[in-house]
């Protein structure tokens, strides 16, 4: 019997089935086409106890993690994104060369290169080697390691505690919450603050963004549930912030208890997640079947373009897209291809779908009638990037929160 990550509880119930996927990241070759491919059920549930939504642990994080497809700086507004929170951070916090400032999963250093390139010291923790090795060669030194209790007292005793400590849409991969946020504390030092930011749950719902749901992502978070398990080990938080990034996302600011006093902001936006009924069952039974309209509008959508003899295809090569497009069962007969900036994806195919992944430069010479831009939540910059398309008439739709045609003038 399956039993809540968070508070071990067994009363668990289904949010929504998505059918069978593999695992969003698993890229494949050309030599991986000849091969099999593993499909797990990918089936979250809501713990009525605690409230956590959580998929199961069907794969280890080493196989998921060690390798990575995903590297942060290949998004110019996520960059900017991470530029300003470290320029509003240093002087906030006062920050100074005397000063440490640790990411845990820290990916290609996007981050962490702002605060080093202002003389503050920094550290990155990202398992995965590829991803890690990037981060190294742009002088932001990192750890290659799993971050938990373990690690997390082996630096403390060599006097490697954060003055700041980041954890930036890390959360949500965690199988061991507890194993995480026990290193969190250990590694922070004594006044010291911890922010971390990750996909609102309230916005996941009210967005219909099932797309995000996928293996690599554990647990799916409210400021309910995270508040929860922080004060099981020792951190309050004391103020919180919601922004548009990701769909739309929380930013959490955290600390030892008693050192900071807990914020207003706290409460009224877990007042708001009670309103919204994520303490019971009835907004994941709406939501499943708005997941379901979905999937009927892109398929009726992609089978008249079809039928109408137009090109479609995807721009970006996101996690989220394989979910999508696996669970709605669309292939190279309905979406011919994607492009994506990352040189790690192009020439791979997507996981289950086999879509090949190109370069951008395929858009032009080709010319697709209808461009799918798959990670919506980038869309507006999505949208300046494809300008030139419309020079021969191609045209742009998102699918989620629901299908929609972005028109020229926008």
């Amino acid at each position: 019997m399956q039993t809540c990550r968070l508070c071990g509880g067994t009363a668990l119930h289904v949010v929504v089935d998505l059918g069978t996927s593999p695992l969003s990241n698993a890229y494949l070759s050309v030599d991986d086409l000849a091969q099999p491919e593993t499909f797990y059920p990918l089936v979250p549930r809501f713990c009525e106890d605690c409230y956590l939504v959580q998929l199961p642990e069907l794969v280890a994080p080493e196989r998921i993690f060690s390798e990575y497809a995903y590297f942060s700086s290949y998004s110019d507004s996520w960059t900017q994104h991470a530029q300003q929170y470290a320029e509003a951070m240093i002087e906030t916090l006062g920050l100074s060369g005397g000063d440490l400032v640790v990411e845990v999963a820290s990916n290609d250093g996007y981050l962490l290169k702002n605060f080093y390139a202002a003389g503050i010291p920094v550290l990155g923790i990202e398992p995965a080697r590829n991803v890690a090795a990037a981060a190294e060669r742009a002088g932001v030194r990192t750890i290659s390691r799993f971050f938990g209790v373990t690690l997390a007292e082996e630096l403390a005793r060599d006097g490697q505690r954060a003055n700041l400590l980041i954890g930036n849409n890390v959360l949500a991969h965690v199988p061991d919450l507890h194993d995480f946020v026990g290193g969190l504390r250990a590694i922070l030092a004594p006044g010291g603050v911890l922010t971390m930011e990750f996909p609102h749950l309230l916005r996941l719902l009210e967005q219909t963004q099932f797309d995000t749901i996928y293996h690599e992502h554990f647990s799916y978070l409210s400021l309910l549930t995270v508040d929860r398990l922080f004060g099981r080990h020792g951190l309050t938080i004391f103020d919180v912030e919601e922004l548009p990034t990701h769909g739309g996302s929380l930013r959490i600011y955290a600390a030892g208890q008693g050192d900071r006093p807990r914020g207003a902001r706290v409460d009224r936006l877990e007042q708001r997640e009670r309103d919204a009924g994520l303490t019971s069952l009835e907004p994941y039974r709406t939501f499943a079947k708005r997941v379901q309209h979905t999937k009927l509008a892109l398929l009726r959508f992609l089978v008249e373009q079809r039928e109408r003899g137009l090109r479609v295809a995807g721009y970006g090569a996101p996690a989220k897209a394989n979910t999508l497009l696996n669970y709605c069962g669309v292939r190279t007969d309905l979406l011919e291809y994607t492009v994506d900036r990352s040189p790690y994806k192009q020439g791979r195919f997507l996981p289950g779908t086999r879509i090949p992944v190109h370069a951008p430069e395929r858009l032009g010479a080709t010319r697709p009638d209808w461009i799918v831009i798959l990670p919506w939540n980038l869309r507006q910059e999505i949208a300046d990037l494809l300008q030139p398309t419309r020079e021969w008439g191609a045209r742009l739709v998102v699918p989620i929160p629901v299908l929609e045609v972005i028109d020229a003038d926008r």
